[in-house]
């Protein structure tokens, strides 16, 4: 993966999911010819989060999404499916960082519970 906004973004999301869920487990999943990078997921008592590059956004996939509040507001995509729900982040977009803080959080807390 090239250094650009994007690897800078998923870096960014990833020490923000790490901080939520220290413990977390980093796997990269679904690898293929055409992302040969894969996509990094994230779990902890079950999946909490992927991560995954496109040529014009950051996706953050919430497997249980649509069962956490989001004040917020952070989710904008995805929003009519039945468990999950998702952000995309496009290169000018910003990233409120605590709201991303209290989504790990809350979603881990719902794969614990």
């Amino acid at each position: 993966m090239t250094m650009d906004w994007r690897t800078q973004r998923v870096e960014l999301v990833r020490s923000v999911i790490l901080r939520g869920a220290p413990d977390v487990v980093e796997e990269v999943k679904w690898r293929k010819p055409s992302n040969p990078d894969g996509v990094p997921t994230f779990s902890l008592d079950g999946l909490i989060c992927t991560v995954e590059t496109y040529r014009d956004k950051v996706k953050i996939t919430f497997a249980k999404g649509a069962a956490i509040e989001d004040p917020a507001g952070l989710f904008n995509s995805s929003l009519t499916a039945g468990t999950r729900r998702a952000i995309d982040l496009h290169e000018a977009d910003e990233l409120n960082e605590n709201a991303l803080l209290a989504l790990v959080q809350d979603a881990l807390a719902l794969n614990r519970a």
